[in-house]
């Protein structure tokens, strides 16, 4: 008879918790909140070296300039708005008439940057010498090559190693 009462107990009771769940609810309300974010404006600038090489005033450059190039990478907050500017470089203008030099002791070896591949346009810090590049599409970066050239026929010393440090600026 106990076992039987036990069983009955086990039985019936999950039946009584079943039966007296949570109580009702009557009602409710409602509320809303803003939930808001802001977007700087923003940007990142790298570069590449342009690597002129060997110059040789007498033969190979005696006539034609020497060209390479580099490039300038920025990464800009989609939509922004930006120009990249070139500064003169650490040795300034030449006396040949280029903007930028290249020093090795008391030498100089002219050069200039340009915006181009034909190479017309001179990329500078201000005005019309900043490059405009579209307006930022995305956050993705953007590649942009620097075009550089050393003039023909510059009577310069053998065996310097010429160099120049030139910073660039992204204004956003």
């Amino acid at each position: 008879m106990r076992r039987l009462a036990a069983l009955a107990t086990l039985v019936i009771t999950p039946v009584i918790v079943l039966l007296d769940g949570p109580p009702a609810i009557a009602g409710s309300a409602t509320s809303t909140f803003a939930v808001t974010a802001s977007v700087s404006n923003n940007c990142t600038i790298s570069t590449t070296a342009i690597s002129f090489g060997g110059y040789d005033p007498v033969v190979a450059n005696s006539s034609t300039p020497l060209d390479s190039a580099g490039s300038i990478t920025i990464t800009c907050t989609k939509g922004a708005a930006t120009t990249i500017g070139l500064n003169a470089g650490s040795n300034g203008a030449s006396a040949s008439g280029t903007t930028r030099a290249m020093k090795s002791g008391s030498n100089y070896l002219s050069y200039e940057i340009y915006q181009d591949s034909t190479r017309t346009t001179v990329w500078g810090n201000s005005g019309t010498d900043l490059f405009t590049p579209p307006v930022a599409p995305s956050h993705a970066p953007r590649v942009f090559t620097t075009y550089g050239r050393v003039p023909a026929d510059q009577d310069v010393g053998a065996g310097a190693s010429y160099s120049d440090t030139v910073m660039a600026t992204v204004n956003f």
